[in-house]
């Protein structure tokens, strides 16, 4: 009979990498980054929404845009997305419209209220990256954006 194979159980030494990794730093950076900016609009009057109502409004263009394309530039299932638009539309940020284009579809689209919050968050935005520049020192950070931005550039698909 055959012996079966039996992994090797990693020592921390061989782990280290999983603390360290471009991967894990930048999901750190972006979490602390987040928490201040739904931190910052909370103080703003706009405690309602979640981090994961993100996943929507970042991905939504102003003009609206369909579900299954929201769902796709956030690499979520349409089911999962469909509940993040239940949840702010319950919120009046968003509302679900007809599609112009074509009368089967329909397309999420900001409401007054949503185009406000939408403007508080990107205040909230520009308060976060100051603070982040402050801290981190204007090389770093115009480095940090000019890498960013190049290596993630064709993974961004939202309109203007």
């Amino acid at each position: 009979m055959t012996p079966r194979y039996q992994p090797k159980t990693p020592t921390l030494g061989q782990t280290a990498w999983r603390h360290a990794n471009i991967g894990r730093l930048l999901n750190n950076a972006v979490r602390r980054f987040e928490a201040r900016v739904l931190e910052l609009m909370a103080k703003g009057g706009h405690g309602e929404t979640r981090i994961a109502h993100v996943s929507l409004t970042r991905n939504l263009d102003v003009e609206g845009t369909r579900l299954t394309e929201l769902a796709r530039r956030a690499s979520m299932s349409k089911q999962a997305m469909g509940e993040l638009v239940d949840q702010c539309a319950e919120l009046g940020l968003v509302a679900r419209e007809a599609d112009p284009r074509d009368g089967r579809a329909r397309i999420v689209r900001f409401t007054p209220a949503g185009l406000e919050w939408l403007q508080a968050f990107g205040d909230a935005v520009d308060v976060a990256e100051a603070e982040m520049r402050k801290e981190l020192g204007k090389a770093a950070m115009d480095a940090i954006v000019q890498g960013l931005g190049a290596y993630g550039a064709r993974f961004d698909t939202l309109e203007e």
